[in-house]
């Protein structure tokens, strides 16, 4: 069994989950610490969900909810989902996609966006199999540290 909820407050076991699920999702990316994790906490416009077991009380999965108003409306955008490898397929990432958008739809968002890559496959049929349709648009990046 799966539980899910919304970070309150960083601890040295959330430190501790982050080190592990972060080179799950990104090689090219350090893992946050406490400042980092405190910073996404604080701030209004993220919210970060967590999925324990609960037999156990561990952590193995994490969502990023990005909540932002625009000209056109309160924009939700899902970011950095990663599962554990040895929790996928239990019910995880449909648990924490499910909390997400009940926090956006409360928050008044009317559509909720993500991104996966193509060879997430697992994470693209979950996506659709919990409604989430795919688009078609371009996404682009522009790398700022690129001279």
């Amino acid at each position: 069994m799966i539980h899910t909820t919304e970070v309150v407050e960083v601890d040295d076991a959330l430190i501790a989950a982050f080190a592990r699920l972060t080179p799950q999702l990104s090689s090219s990316n350090p893992p946050p610490g406490h400042d980092e994790l405190s910073e996404i906490v604080a701030n209004p416009s993220t919210v970060l969900f967590i999925a324990r077991e609960i037999a156990s009380g561990e952590i193995v999965g994490t969502l990023t909810l990005a909540l932002f108003r625009i000209p056109t409306g309160l924009r939700a955008w899902v970011e950095d989902v990663v599962v554990d490898q040895n929790a996928r397929g239990k019910g995880v990432g449909a648990a924490l996609s499910e909390a997400a958008l009940t926090r956006a739809r409360r928050e008044g968002a009317r559509t909720i966006d993500l991104t996966s890559r193509p060879t997430r496959e697992a994470a693209n049929r979950l996506y659709k199999r919990i409604g989430f349709v795919q688009r078609d648009t371009n996404v682009y990046r522009y790398d700022l540290t690129a001279g």
